[in-house]
């Protein structure tokens, strides 16, 4: 009986030149993370992460991350619909400007949200003088966060509504449903799986950025030093702390990026990357 090609032998499916090259480049890859983990005092772990810093960072952290993931959510599950479902003029360019902060740097994305809610950028300056500053505050990070996480979000919802196809939508319309109710008992059902994924990515990334978040928040403990700013101040004062900080976050982003592959969100991620439309 001839074998699958998904399970059958690498020999029979992939040259073995490629092969080589693949056990290379996962090398590159698992390496570093291996010697990190070699290099972590793990005897005295919990003393290297429970310290005031450690704690105020981690803390902050998390409750930033779950707050711009859930904003991510309510604004990226729209503009995935609409960019799945509708065409219209600029629809190309209004998809590229939403992807944008995938290939900038984080730090152009921070100076860009400084240059928009900073005391003198437009925005911002009316905020100010409502009393309602933004730049260096703990909602500084929540927008940091979902400014770079959003993205992940809205390619996975919106490949995942082009693999779904609109005939359940069509046809809850034909059968009298509203818009409204179509998206809450039709599309949304149908995109969860998705959803989930495109959550916990926007999370991972919300976890792990740095850049955006001191150019536009700054480095104010309790306030906006988050994990990845907590550890590159460490690096030098106390190298042992930060290995043991990492080693944090990289056993959350293992568990994020397993959990990711569970909910099948990858696959609506390389749909959307491959079709993409306008």
């Amino acid at each position: 009986m001839r074998r699958s090609p998904v399970t059958a032998p690498v020999g029979d499916v992939v040259p073995g030149w490629v092969a080589a090259v693949a056990v290379v480049g996962a090398t590159f890859v698992v390496v570093p993370v291996v010697v990190l983990g070699a290099r972590a005092d793990w005897a005295h772990l919990p003393t290297l992460v429970t310290g005031a810093a450690a704690l105020d960072a981690l803390g902050l952290s998390l409750w930033t991350a779950v707050a711009s993931t859930l904003a991510c959510v309510a604004l990226g599950v729209p503009l995935a619909l609409v960019l799945a479902r509708t065409s219209f003029p600029g629809h190309g360019t209004l998809r590229a400007v939403v992807l944008l902060p995938l290939v900038l740097p984080p730090v152009v994305s921070g100076l860009a949200l400084l240059a928009t809610l900073g005391r003198r950028g437009p925005v911002g300056g009316l905020l100010d003088d409502l009393g309602l500053g933004v730049a260096f505050t703990t909602t500084a990070v929540v927008i940091a966060h979902t400014y770079v996480s959003l993205p992940f979000l809205v390619l996975s919802v919106e490949g995942a509504l082009r693999v779904a196809g609109a005939r359940g939508e069509l046809a809850a319309a034909t059968l009298g449903a509203s818009a409204n109710r179509t998206f809450w008992v039709v599309t949304l059902p149908a995109v969860a799986p998705a959803l989930a994924g495109g959550a916990l990515l926007a999370f991972a990334r919300s976890l792990g950025e740095f850049g955006a978040t001191l150019t536009f928040a700054g480095s104010l403990q309790g306030v906006t030093r988050t994990l990845p700013i907590e550890i590159y101040l460490l690096r030098e004062t106390d190298p042992d702390a930060a290995v043991a900080l990492s080693m944090l976050l990289v056993v959350a982003a293992l568990v994020v990026v397993t959990a990711v592959h569970s909910a099948g969100g990858t696959r609506g991620l390389r749909t959307a990357l491959g079709r993409p439309r306008g």
